[in-house]
């Protein structure tokens, strides 16, 4: 595993991740598609939110003692529980910058770590360190895509009576 490359790869993530939120209206942030999917807000409370008390934490437990427990999170429950679609966009994109880089400090100061160090997770089972860091940097795009979709479903409901199906049949009517 090249941990450069993976380092480098967060650091362009992360900087992806704040440019999708330039521009987007107070409005725009809390919308949501529907009552079950995340409005844009609710993904960047998710993102830094998932930096420090799942990613981070869960590959440094794995790597420091695959026999610890790890600490419970719920991701689905911190949106309402942390009121995620009330916050303040400035303070969150703050809050992340600030838990990816020290996630990037984190990772850089790693000696020769030991990848197949595994723990066993209660539904998934052996999770090794490694598929915990591959899981974290597929996080960020499967993030940075639901982003997009969010982004133009918003578009497509803010352009109407127009419809932009010409794009993507989904965002028609």
């Amino acid at each position: 595993m090249d941990l450069k490359a993976i380092i480098a790869g967060f650091k362009r993530n992360g900087a992806a991740i704040e440019a999708a939120y330039e521009g987007v209206s107070t409005e725009g942030l809390r919308w949501k598609p529907n009552e079950k999917k995340w409005s844009l807000l609710e993904i960047l409370c998710h993102l830094a939110d998932e930096e420090k008390r799942d990613f981070r934490t869960r590959v440094r437990l794995t790597l420091e003692g695959a026999g610890d427990k790890w600490p419970p999170i719920d991701p689905e429950g911190w949106v309402t529980e942390f009121r995620y679609n009330e916050q303040d966009l400035a303070a969150v994109l703050t809050r992340f910058r600030d838990e990816r880089a020290e996630s990037l400090r984190w990772l850089r100061s790693l000696k020769k770590p030991d990848w197949e160090i595994a723990h066993e997770h209660p539904s998934l089972g052996r999770m090794r360190a490694g598929d915990l860091l591959a899981s974290w940097a597929a996080h960020d795009l499967l993030h940075l895509k639901q982003i997009a979709r969010t982004k133009a479903m918003l578009l497509a409901h803010d352009l109407k009576p127009f419809s932009a199906r010409y794009a993507d049949p989904s965002l028609g009517d």
